[in-house]
């Protein structure tokens, strides 16, 4: 891939030439390209990351209109990795873009090679698949990062990074810190995830319900969430891994 364009002259302007190099020939694979993992993988492609394999086992539909990468009136009903794909390629076209429609859990697991890339992202919000992920990942050799639940939440001013175990407010890690103690599987390294401990309530007639029973549930997709938060969530995931790929 030819980092000197000007698709990225202010990245390098920025970063410098060595580091371009190195984010042109990082290689990410972002679980799960919803509300976050949509603007992660956007964030680091526009940024000169050479390859990113984006997997998700859904279709677009209108809900996700509101605050997905790829959503838009004419992308509904296709694959979101398809869709996604053909975004990212619209903005680098010189870009790897590996577009898996799978769903990650106990029976695909052994499909993807975590070792194959320097950066593993997780934007998964199925506990039991969210957790096999974070065991695997943590016990790869590539970089991890997580994103704890984006539902819920209006201030983005709250969102904040922290290890793992460290984590306050937030029901999705506290849901999975329980299903490791439950399992008696821990992850095999610290990780640093991306949270909020800001928890509001739906407030939409008849979707709205305990907020703080979604994450024990397991049912997150069915709560608010707006687009300048998944996409805050998705930016500070993609900082992470950009500043260690880039040495900065």
């Amino acid at each position: 891939m030819d980092y000197r364009n000007e698709r990225t002259s202010r990245v390098e302007r920025l970063l410098g030439e060595s580091a371009c190099r190195s984010l042109a020939g990082g290689r990410v694979i972002v679980f799960g390209i919803g509300g976050v993992g949509s603007w992660c993988a956007e964030a680091l492609v526009r940024t000169g990351v050479g390859h990113v394999t984006i997997v998700d086992p859904d279709v677009v539909n209108p809900s996700n209109i509101n605050r997905q990468s790829m959503a838009d009136v004419h992308t509904v009903g296709m694959p979101k990795v398809e869709a996604l794909k053909s975004r990212l390629l619209s903005l680098n076209p010189d870009a790897e873009i590996v577009a898996i429609q799978k769903a990650y859990n106990a029976q695909t697991a052994a499909d993807f090679d975590l070792d194959g890339y320097d950066y593993v992202v997780d934007a998964m919000d199925t506990l039991a698949d969210k957790a096999l992920l974070i065991l695997r990942a943590t016990a790869a050799s590539a970089g991890f990062v997580s994103s704890m639940g984006a539902a819920l939440k209006m201030d983005a001013g709250r969102i904040d990074v922290a290890e793992f175990w460290k984590v306050e407010g937030c029901p999705l890690a506290r849901a999975l810190r329980k299903h490791f103690k439950r399992m008696g599987e821990y992850p095999s390294r610290k990780f640093r995830c991306v949270f909020s401990p800001e928890l509001l309530e739906n407030r939409g007639g008849e979707l709205a319900k305990d907020a703080r029973s979604y994450a024990e549930t397991h049912k997150g997709g069915a709560n608010g969430s707006l687009v300048h938060i998944t996409g805050v969530y998705g930016f500070r995931l993609a900082q992470m891994i950009i500043a260690e790929l880039a040495g900065v």
